[in-house]
This record gives C-alpha cells, sequence and structure tokens, in this order.
C-alpha cells in the first residue's frame, strides 16, 4: 500500500529550516503559497510584544485596521467592491515584484494612509456641514413656530384686554394681553411688563419631562408654548431618525431666563436667538434658508468627491486585504522561529508530507532567487518519537464525507482512516431509510445540478446554500443511492410500479367485499412485490422485512468495525491484541447477533407451507426469533418442540451462549496480564528512556536538539511511528496495574453493553423508512388524491393547486426534512455504533500555513 491514501494518513516528517535572514520573508511567502508546513512554535515561554517581529506585526495590524475601516465606508455608502480576482489586475505597487515583500507593504502602507486621511477628513468635514445643516433647520422651525405664536397671539390680545384690570391675576393669566406690547414698546399703556422669551428644540421624548421640571422649579411663573416638527431629524449616534419639538417659554427677569437656559441644556435642548420684531424675524428666516441651500449644494459636492474617492478604492481594496493577511501570517510565523544570533539565521521546525519535501526544496531554491541570494535555506529531517499531525489528502469530490469523520474526532498517526468506508457506508444507511426513487430524483437532480454549474454556484454568499453546496457530491451519492432502495422497496411517493408481472393476483369480487389473494408460481424479479401495495397487511409485511433487514445491516456495519482492529493492530506492532481482544470480541458478537441474524436467514429461506396425505396445503407457524433470543438466555438448553428452528437447536444454542460467557474473563484477564509480563520484561533488561544519561545521547546534536538525519521515518511507517523505541519510552512512566485493570473493565463492560444497544440501534434504519414511507402516503391522500374524483374546471383548477400543494410540501417537508433527518441518524451510526468498535481518536489535524 502507498504511504499516502485514504486507509490510512500520509506519512509525516519533521523538518528542520535553517534560514538567513535575509530570506526569510521570501521563503515563508513560498512555503505559504506551497501550503504543505506546519510550523512548531520554538519560542512558546516568550510573550508576543518580546519577539522579534513584533513591530512588523503592530505594523501590519494598523494597515489591517485602515483596511477595516475602508470596508467600512463601502458598507456605509453601498459601493462594491470587487472579488479579489478581478482585483488583481487593478492592484499597481509601482512596477514591483508582489515578491519583494518590504518595498511592496511600504507603498501600500503609504497608500491606505493616504486614503484614510483623505476619507477621515472628508468624513469630518459631512459631519461637520451635516450637523451645522441640521441646526440650521432646527432654526428654521423654531422662527416659523414663534412666528405662528405671536400671530396667534396678536390676535387673541382684543378678546382678553378686560381681565388685565384686574392687579391679582397670575402671570400666565396676563401674558398673553401684555407681554408682547412691552416688546414693541406699545404706548397704550400695555407695555409697561417687562416680558422676555426663550426659544428652541428638544427631543419629544423628554418635552413632557421638560415642562413638568419647568413648572416645578419656577413655581409656575412662565408661559410655555410648543409645536411638533413633523419631520425627524438624523442622529448618527443612534440608528433610527430622532423626533423634535420647537418651544418657546415666556418669564421677567433675568435670574429666570438663566434657570430655564440652564434646564434646557441639561435636558438636550438647543435654544436659538429669537428676535420679537416680526421684519427681523422675516429677515432672520430668509437668511436661514439661502443658508440651508447653499450647505445642500456642498453637502451634494462633497457625497459624490467622498464616492469618487471610495469607487476608486474598490477596484484594489480585496487585493489589498488579501496582500495584508498574508503579510501578517508570514511575520507571525517567523515569530515562532528561533533566532540564532551566531549564525544570523532562523531556525524553524514543522511538519510535512515526506512525499513532499521534494517540492519544499524547490520552493527553498525560488525563494533564495527572489531574495537575491546564493545561499537558499538548508533543509533536513529529524528523527522524533512524538506522534505527528493527521494528514488525509482530500479533494472536492471526498472533503464533505472525510469532515463528517473527523467532527467526531482526528484520527491517530497512521490509524485507518473511517472516513474511507464512509464514502459508501453513510449513503448507503441513508438511503435504507429515505427510500424512495421520486424524493431522491429530485435530491439527485438538484446535486447534479449544483455539480455541473459549481463555478457559478460558487459564488453565492450564502450561509445555508454554502453547506449544501459543500457537501454536494455527498448529496448526489445519497440521491443515487436512495432510487436504488426505494427500487427495492417499490416506492415512487408512495405509489408502486408494476415493472414486472406480479407473483399475486386478485380475484374480482363485489365492491366491498374482502378478498384474499392468490399466489402465483412466479415470484417478483426485484424488490417488493407491487401486489403488497393496498392489502391490509400490507405494513405488517414491510415492517417485519425492513425490521430483520435493519438488524442484519447492524451486525455486518458493526462487524466490519470489529474487523478493523486487526490492520490496527499489526501497524502499530501489538499483535498480541489480536487474540487477547480481536479474537473474544469477535466470538462474543458472532456468538449473539450474528446467530441472530444466521437465524433471520435460516427463516427466510424456508417453506413453512407443507401437504397432508389428503393434498391440502396448511401453513405451519413460523418461530418468533424474539422470544428465541430471549429464551437462549433465560432456559439455556431447553427449545420448545413449537418454536424450533431447526434440528439440533438446543445444543447450538448452549455452545454458543457458553462461548459468549467465556469470552467476557477472556477480555478481562488477557490484555492487563500481557501489558504486566512486557513491563516485567523490559524492567529485567535494564532498559532505560532514550536522553537519560548525563550527557547528551547519540540522538541529539550539539544544540541539545533531537537529532537529525537523512531519514526521518524508521519503524513501522515514518517519523513517530510506533517502534520499540517508542514502547521504552511509555514504560518511563511508572506502571499501574490497578490503572490498565480497571481500563480494561470499563472497555470489556462498554463493549458487552454496546453489542446490545448498539444492534437495537440500527433500528433506526426501519423506523425512518417506516416514517417516510407513510408521510408519503399521507401527504399524498390529504392533497391530491381527493383532487382527482373531480371533474369539469373546477377539477382542473383543484387538480393544478392539490399537485402544486402535494409538489412543494414533498421537498419541504419530504425532503429536507426527512433529509436532514435521515442524514443526522446515519452519521449517528458512523460515528457511534461503527466508529466506537475501532476508532480512537487520538490524533490531531495537520495545519499547515497555508494562503
Amino acid at each position: 500500500m502507498s504511504d499516502e491514501g485514504l486507509f490510512r494518513s500520509a506519512t509525516m516528517s519533521l523538518i528542520q529550516l535553517y534560514i538567513p535572514s535575509e530570506t526569510a520573508h521570501a521563503t515563508i511567502s513560498e512555503l505559504g503559497e506551497l501550503g504543505n508546513v506546519q510550523f512548531k512554535d520554538l519560542n512558546p515561554d516568550v510573550t508576543p510584544f518580546q519577539r522579534s517581529f513584533a513591530s512588523d506585526i503592530r505594523r501590519v495590524d494598523e494597515m489591517d485596521r485602515r483596511i477595516r475601516f475602508l470596508y467600512a465606508q463601502m458598507d456605509k455608502e453601498k459601493v462594491p467592491v470587487r472579488s479579489l480576482e478581478s482585483a488583481l489586475p487593478f492592484v499597481n505597487f509601482g512596477g514591483l515584484d508582489a515578491r519583494r515583500g518590504p518595498q511592496m507593504m511600504d507603498e501600500l502602507f503609504q497608500k491606505l494612509k493616504e486614503h484614510e486621511e483623505r476619507l477621515g477628513q472628508m468624513n469630518g468635514s459631512y459631519e461637520t456641514l451635516q450637523k451645522r445643516l441640521q441646526e440650521l433647520e432646527e432654526a428654521k422651525h423654531v422662527l416659523r413656530e414663534t412666528a405662528v405664536f405671536f400671530d396667534q397671539a396678536e390676535g387673541r390680545q382684543e378678546q382678553v384686554r378686560g381681565s388685565i384690570d384686574d392687579a391679582n391675576a397670575p402671570l400666565l393669566d396676563d401674558v398673553e394681553s401684555r407681554g408682547f406690547n412691552s416688546q414693541r414698546g406699545d404706548e397704550s399703556g400695555y407695555g409697561t411688563f417687562d416680558l422676555e422669551f426663550v426659544a428652541g428644540t428638544i427631543e419629544r421624548t423628554r418635552m413632557a419631562t421638560f415642562e413638568r421640571i419647568l413648572w416645578r422649579v419656577l413655581r409656575g411663573n412662565l408661559y410655555m408654548n410648543y409645536a411638533e416638527i413633523e419631520e425627524p431629524f438624523d442622529d448618527p449616534t443612534r440608528e433610527e431618525p430622532v423626533s423634535k419639538n420647537v418651544f418657546i417659554i415666556f418669564a421677567h427677569g433675568a435670574e429666570l431666563l438663566a434657570k430655564i437656559r440652564k434646564i434646557s441644556e441639561s435636558m438636550g435642548g438647543t435654544l436659538y436667538p429669537i428676535d420679537s420684531n416680526a421684519d427681523r424675524r422675516e429677515e432672520s428666516l430668509r437668511e436661514v434658508l439661502s443658508r440651508i441651500e447653499d450647505l445642500n449644494n456642498v453637502l451634494f459636492s462633497t457625497s459624490a468627491t467622498r464616492r469618487t474617492e471610495l469607487v476608486k478604492v474598490a477596484e484594489s481594496l480585496s487585493a489589498w486585504a488579501d496582500v495584508v493577511r498574508k503579510e501578517k501570517l508570514i511575520y507571525s510565523t517567523m515569530n515562532q522561529f528561533m533566532y540564532d544570533s551566531r549564525r544570523k539565521t532562523l531556525v524553524a521546525e514543522g511538519w510535512c508530507p515526506t512525499n513532499e519535501i521534494g517540492q519544499i526544496q524547490l520552493a527553498l531554491r525560488r525563494a533564495a532567487e527572489n531574495a537575491g541570494t546564493n545561499a537558499p535555506p538548508v533543509l533536513q529531517e529529524l528523527r522524533t518519537h512524538k506522534d505527528p499531525p493527521t494528514f488525509q489528502r482530500t479533494n472536492k469530490y471526498t472533503a464533505a464525507l472525510q469532515n463528517v469523520g473527523d467532527s467526531y474526532g482526528i484520527a491517530k498517526y497512521k490509524e485507518v482512516n473511517p472516513g474511507l468506508f464512509n464514502f459508501i457506508l453513510l449513503p448507503f444507511l441513508f438511503a435504507v431509510m429515505f427510500g424512495d426513487i421520486f424524493h431522491a430524483f429530485l435530491m439527485t437532480l438538484a446535486a447534479s445540478s449544483m455539480c455541473l454549474f459549481e463555478k457559478k454556484l460558487a459564488k453565492i454568499d450564502n450561509d445555508i446554500f454554502s453547506m449544501f453546496f459543500y457537501g454536494r457530491y455527498m448529496m448526489l451519492l445519497m440521491g443515487l443511492f436512495s432510487m436504488f432502495t426505494g427500487l427495492m422497496y417499490n416506492d415512487v411517493a408512495s405509489k408502486s410500479m408494476h415493472l414486472f408481472h406480479s407473483g399475486w393476483q386478485w380475484p374480482r369480487a363485489e365492491e366491498g367485499t374482502v378478498v384474499e389473494a392468490i399466489q402465483l408460481a412466479r415470484t417478483y424479479p426485484i424488490g417488493i412485490d407491487p401486489g403488497w401495495h393496498g392489502a391490509d397487511n400490507a405494513l405488517v409485511f414491510t415492517n417485519s422485512l425492513k425490521m430483520k433487514m435493519s438488524v442484519i445491516l447492524g451486525v455486518c456495519h458493526m462487524t466490519l468495525g470489529v474487523c478493523l482492529n486487526l490492520p490496527n493492530f499489526i501497524h502499530f506492532g501489538k499483535r498480541w491484541k489480536i487474540w487477547a481482544e480481536f479474537v473474544p470480541q469477535m466470538l462474543f458478537l458472532q456468538s449473539l447477533f450474528g446467530y441472530l441474524v444466521f437465524a433471520i436467514i435460516y427463516k427466510w429461506s424456508t417453506d413453512w407451507y407443507e401437504t397432508d396425505a389428503s393434498g391440502n396445503v396448511f401453513r405451519n407457524n413460523p418461530p418468533n426469533l424474539l422470544n428465541m433470543l430471549i429464551y437462549m438466555f433465560l432456559k439455556p438448553g431447553d427449545v420448545d418442540p413449537k418454536e424450533q428452528l431447526y434440528p439440533g437447536q438446543a445444543t447450538v444454542q448452549t455452545f454458543l451462549l457458553i462461548t459468549a460467557f467465556v469470552c467476557v474473563p477472556w477480555m478481562l484477564i488477557a490484555t492487563p496480564y500481557i501489558e504486566w509480563r512486557e513491563h516485567q520484561k523490559i524492567k529485567g533488561q535494564g532498559y532505560r528512556a532514550i536522553g537519560t544519561a548525563d550527557g547528551p545521547g547519540e540522538d541529539e546534536d550539539e544544540n541539545g536538539e533531537e537529532g537529525s538525519g537523512a531519514n526521518g521515518h524508521h519503524g513501522n511507517g515514518g517519523a513517530g511511528g510506533h517502534s520499540g523505541s517508542d514502547e521504552m519510552e511509555e514504560e518511563e512512566h511508572e506502571f499501574e496495574m490497578g490503572e490498565v485493570i480497571i481500563h480494561q473493565v470499563i472497555h470489556t463492560i462498554e463493549f458487552c453493553l454496546n453489542c446490545i444497544s448498539n444492534t437495537a440501534s440500527y433500528l433506526r434504519l426501519w423506523a425512518l423508512s417506516l416514517a417516510h414511507a407513510q408521510l408519503s402516503e399521507v401527504l399524498w391522500s390529504m392533497t391530491i388524491s381527493g383532487a382527482f374524483g373531480m371533474t369539469g374546471v373546477v377539477g382542473t383548477l383543484a387538480t393544478v393547486f392539490a399537485f402544486a400543494l402535494w409538489f412543494v410540501l414533498s421537498i419541504v417537508i419530504l425532503c429536507c426534512m426527512e433529509g436532514l433527518s435521515s442524514l443526522l441518524h446515519s452519521v449517528r451510526l458512523v460515528w457511534v455504533e461503527f466508529g466506537s468498535k475501532f476508532y480512537q481518536a487520538g490524533g490531531y489535524a495537520f495545519e499547515p500555513l497555508k494562503f
């Protein structure tokens, strides 16, 4: 088998790089483009602020902040940003090659700074002008509303003039008759009352509170009037516009007016100077309207200039963001390296696939050429006993199904990859629950469309659609498999197909008469006979068939999981576990549930009809398999002759039951004993772990690093492969027999109980298949079935409407909801029932530096 495939993860090597300082940036850039090296942090105890390239990262962070600022401006002004592919031709860094990092980044830094400053100045000017425009708009409303108030007061003076002779009248009763004449110096005798006013605007929600505070503070010595402004004002600090009111307050005395002004300012009000003379108010209003028109023109010009600037920036912004993102990754990676001041080089370590070391060396040479030096970085492989990361190479066809297994846990290095089997088993288990030709055809059609037009559909930015698009090839397999199982079930949207001649014949009978079907000599070639469709006992038949089929598939699936322990034991050098764990597990599983599968198949293959001496055909009652399995434990060796499945059944069941009971202590005792014996053997030979001597061992170099060599892999399968040295390293820790026994007891109990619970869990295949078929039948009968009996125009319209309703509900309920439910249940089966039999999932993913 090749070193890299779907059965096991790729062989990994730990490499060490000596990178000259002048080529460090170009080297990381090339390796990032290649995307096959996962670097280790050689400075774990150094804080981020104390690392070598902290200042460069701060500079890149500043550039990233400016790019985010530009993106925010684009969103605010609804300016579309070019995609990265189309934006690359617009990027111009003065003719500099993109690989010449420092010069390119200096120019980009300056460009971003200039754009930010220009936009900042325009935004500041725009906000200042907009604020001034809002003030003028408020002043306009204040002038208009106060003019209306004064005009109304003038009209009421003649009506209330008789009340001013009362010396005891309060202030609010005299304002309308005295206050305004005093401002104009009227000689009629009413201008002797010194009264002034304050006018302004305030938020409408604060108006009631404002009025109560003034009334209590001034003790009623005021006259107040207000009017609502219909058009709300935009507030940059709030999401929704703010509604305001215009108010005018009359009072006498400087102290009262000062209190009114302070209360207004504290409540967020804005005061405007208003002249009491009507001619001056008209002149002020004309001046305000003129200034508003000028400001609107300036604001339009400023907005157009800013949008032009943003459109220019939008042509290259995505490319600039990509450059900054790569630059930040480069410097963050370089901060993980160790600096050798004596050699003026950076020392880096990382994991990479062994078969890609040649590509990495070519990338290092290209980096030296781009940096203008003849000294390329030096690469060497290191020996190590640490577990490498797990790397499963995928493509667009296998990525989704591989990620299903990785979501449960990452495989240990060189462990059997369950994703290889999930490529077929997961869509098949889904199809067992989703078996319907019509619904599967719709799913296949949708998945095929996404596969054929994937380049166009990949540009759609929608989270829900992206999930379906990512798993389009998995959906395609599920749809194809479901069409096959739908053919086996002979189910097309709750109807059956008569592809061949049925094996049953229904005699003619009067309407309403229950008849019994006649079995013919022929057998339906493939799938369920359509004669069962519509029969009274159709549900009983299909339930029995699908339930037993689920048990058979489940036991076969679990058996495959147990068998996959064999290649793991052989690869990791633990062949003793074959007879200590694999053999008793297989015997236990097959003695109980493998025997149940045998009984199901035997019962299916037996003809339970007999002919007596008179030639009459009668049916023997076949034994109940569930009762057989129960009494196998309750009454071992005792089988009721009426419930006997085959001759010698009692002896076989007794032998299988004894075998299952023997396997339990076998699993409990064998593994702890062998591990204890291996520990005693190693302890008696006096082995010690590598590197425990006083001086550096043969596998350590002069710097105390792990020894290097031409070959980075050893033992069974590469760097980190399990070998004799690995076993000695594990024995460095004290052997605790009690922990081993407790672990084995838990493992044994878990396996025995899981054999029972997991077998029952596979009945979900039957339950979901039954639910899908019944929902499909109910949907048909409640929608389109009732419209077929109608005639005429009404019947035509009813049929069209019922068909549309049936089709839409079939997609929403049966394809989407039922499909997702079946997918979740099939994922659970491959995660728990299948994976728990062999999958340790104790590894960590390979995450290389990748642009």
